[in-house]
């Protein structure tokens, strides 16, 4: 397969700051009532709360059940609400489900949101989403970034495929070789709710609840119509453009994530509120690439060898060592 490989040998270095904050600017220059929509939602929390809810049903009703239909169900059914609930806990991590005012709450809350995930995640998401939007691309610093040993190993159609089925481990372990940071006390909160959870659901129903919530998880985080937004938010299908937005169905289930281009302008407004931004700075994002099916992301990340790995756009950041 090696007339396969990806063309691409290193990333798209640029020295240019990132284009959001610019947009940003200019976009609140010309339509101050956008500021109107930043803020909290406050239909999010009683959403989140249904989720969570839905499965713990889900985790009773599949205790008696086969094992293959167990883990039918957790692709088919759980792992769709985990993997939405994973762009619940994003939007949480902007304090949109209570506010600003209230970052406890909002910490708090997301470790709830994580209990349906079956493995702790939301306290160390938000440590370094911060950095995502902050250095978007920055090199070491935003370990959305694939590393380069990535770039390099997974070059091929077949070594991707692989790279995508294994991308809750490279998302799980990346930030520990890129930009370790110390534990945080929220982090170990959360690691034990998380796992006290685990722990009554196995006395309370056995083993098949608890394999349905993590394998669900793994597995609609890894080779998954909805993962497609991994690749489809900043790898570069076209030179020049390293964000990019999906106007699809599938936002109705994960909280306008598609969004992206409109997130990464306004982090503090809420997926709900994301498609007014667009509507009414249209001519800010009409005339920008945008993605229209996630599944047509993942084939064509597959099988084109124009985009890989290394199709993500780096430059150097400056860090701004008085917020970290």
């Amino acid at each position: 397969m090696g007339k396969y490989r990806v063309a691409r040998e290193d990333f798209q270095w640029v020295y240019t700051e990132q284009p959001h904050t610019q947009r940003r600017k200019e976009i609140l220059a010309k339509y101050p009532a956008i500021k109107s929509l930043m803020g909290s939602d406050p239909q999010l929390k009683w959403i989140v709360t249904a989720m969570v809810l839905t499965q713990l049903l889900a985790c009773y009703l599949v205790k008696d059940l086969s094992w293959k239909w167990v883990l039918f169900w957790a692709y088919a059914f759980g792992g769709c609400i985990n993997h939405s609930m994973t762009f619940a806990i994003h939007d949480i991590s902007h304090n949109v489900a209570f506010g600003n005012k209230q970052i406890r709450w909002n910490r708090w809350f997301a470790v709830f949101a994580n209990l349906p995930i079956g493995l702790p995640y939301s306290a160390s998401f938000k440590k370094y989403h911060i950095d995502h939007h902050r250095y978007l691309g920055g090199h070491t610093l935003d370990v959305d970034i694939p590393t380069d040993f990535e770039g390099w190993f997974f070059c091929t159609p077949l070594r991707k495929l692989i790279w995508l089925i294994l991308q809750p481990i490279s998302y799980a372990l990346r930030p520990l070789y890129v930009n370790p940071k110390a534990i945080t006390k929220m982090e170990i909160c959360n690691a034990l709710a998380q796992f006290s959870v685990d722990i009554i659901i196995y006395f309370l129903w056995g083993v098949k609840p608890v394999f349905y919530l993590i394998s669900g998880t793994l597995l609609c985080l890894g080779l998954h119509p909805i993962s497609g937004h991994f690749i489809a938010e900043h790898y570069m299908f076209l030179k020049g453009y390293e964000t990019y937005s999906y106007y699809g169905p599938l936002n109705w289930i994960t909280f306008n994530v598609g969004y992206h281009m409109e997130h990464h302008d306004f982090p503090s407004i809420p997926g709900s509120k994301l498609p007014m931004v667009r509507k009414i700075a249209a001519e800010y994002y009409d005339s920008l690439p945008y993605h229209q099916s996630w599944v047509h992301v993942l084939w064509q990340f597959i099988f084109d060898d124009s985009i890989g790995t290394y199709s993500r756009v780096k430059r150097i950041c400056k860090l701004a060592t008085e917020t970290r």
